[in-house]
């Protein structure tokens, strides 16, 4: 069994574009992992990245009529491209918005994306998309789903971000996939995100300063590089993939931050957007 993990979308903040952005890409938070063996897709974030996305969905031969789409938050970065989602428009398919984890203080899910596509902001309003949808608010730590008589568990934690963000844990078979972005550990690493990751394939997360920028950006939601990485060792986890880049961070400081950030993780990169894992 085997989960491709491919990434649409890797900048935090903003969407960025210029010609020392092309490597790792401009695009905000969006990560599709895919189930090989089962060919189900589950979608992280819908940030800018989810154009692209959407319209591999649509190209895929395969036709996934049900997608399911899982948000760790939802700032503007991590939302802001499912208005250009091109499956939501297609009213043969089904479309499940989920979030999973206790403590969270939104209660209308469907409000959320509602609101950002109003007429004073949008054409086209949530209920004339087309695709039927499906919010699922589940107030739980974990929670086991069963597609095509397969289980896969989820695991959710909630960590510190302005507003509140939340990590999840994939596993099915014995494969796991952990994405933690938009986690600011401030002076300590937080003890529930190793043991979220703890032994993980692959560990996914945020990295947008360096530990000299994080004094000035302190309270600002995010993460450092050496913090990423004492995730990983702490966690002992096979992989690390660093992800939401700083709009700031030009493909040649990526680069060096990738290379100096190897020394210390072999089994280290940074994301760049269409790139393909497999786990």
């Amino acid at each position: 069994m085997s989960i491709q993990v491919k990434f649409y979308g890797t900048r935090g903040s903003t969407p960025i574009c210029g010609p020392t952005y092309y490597q790792f890409g401009g695009n905000t938070t969006c990560i599709q992992l895919t189930d090989l063996e089962l060919n189900r897709t589950a979608i992280i974030d819908a940030g800018t990245g989810i154009r692209a996305l959407g319209k591999d969905i649509r190209a895929d031969t395969h036709n996934r009529e049900n997608i399911i789409i899982v948000f760790t938050h939802f700032y503007w970065d991590h939302i802001q491209g499912f208005p250009f989602f091109a499956p939501a428009y297609d009213d043969t398919r089904k479309i499940y918005m989920l979030v999973l984890g206790k403590g969270r203080k939104m209660r209308n899910l469907r409000d959320i994306f509602a609101m950002q596509m109003q007429h004073v902001y949008f054409p086209v309003q949530l209920g004339s998309m087309g695709a039927k949808f499906e919010f699922l608010q589940v107030d739980k730590e974990d929670e086991t789903f069963e597609i095509s008589g397969d289980e896969i568990t989820i695991a959710a934690n909630r960590h510190q971000h302005p507003g509140g963000a939340y990590g999840y844990r994939f596993e099915r078979k014995g494969k796991s996939i952990v994405v933690c972005t938009d986690i600011e550990h401030g002076e300590n690493i937080d003890p529930n995100v190793v043991a979220l990751a703890k032994n993980a394939d692959l560990l996914i997360h945020d990295a947008q300063y360096t530990t000299e920028e994080y004094e000035s950006k302190k309270g600002w939601g995010h993460s450092t590089f050496d913090q990423a990485i004492e995730v990983a060792e702490m966690a002992g986890v096979k992989q690390l993939a660093i992800t939401h880049h700083d709009p700031e961070h030009d493909d040649e400081f990526l680069l060096d931050m990738e290379k100096k950030c190897q020394d210390r993780f072999s089994d280290c990169l940074l994301a760049r957007e269409q790139m393909e894992l497999i786990v």
